[in-house]
């Protein structure tokens, strides 16, 4: 069992940064494939990117891939979002997701792989 606290949302203007932590619990944080997906109004979750065991591996959706940047704390049981150059549609509650599966990361932006979600926190971007 892995529970899982995001923190970090807020708001921000167009052009400016965030980061996101992704707080876990439980020994095995380690063994997970993390992934971050975030919600819009109206809209389905969409995945963000996600991050290996290690943290030597990664993965980003187009509209963020050069922009956000994953990393992961395996000490500290904690995974990072860092928005850079935000702009208004990145405006979601962003969501942290651990998945117990082998790394495929054609396949890990199906929502459905993965088996522990946090709570969300809001990310508001002002143009």
């Amino acid at each position: 069992q892995v529970q899982l606290v995001e923190s970090g949302g807020g708001l921000v203007q167009a052009g400016g940064s965030l980061r996101l932590s992704c707080a876990a619990s439980g020994r095995t944080f380690s063994s997970y494939i993390m992934g971050w997906f975030r919600q819009a109004p109206g809209k389905e979750r969409e995945f963000v990117g996600c991050i290996n065991w290690s943290g030597g591996n990664t993965y980003y959706a187009d509209s963020v891939k050069g922009r956000f940047t994953i990393s992961r704390d395996n000490a500290k049981n904690t995974v990072y979002l860092q928005m850079n150059s935000l702009k208004p549609e990145d405006t979601a509650v962003y969501y942290c997701a651990a998945a117990g599966v082998s790394w495929n990361p054609w396949l890990l932006s199906q929502r459905t792989l993965y088996d522990y979600w946090g709570q969300g926190t809001q990310v508001t971007v002002s143009s």
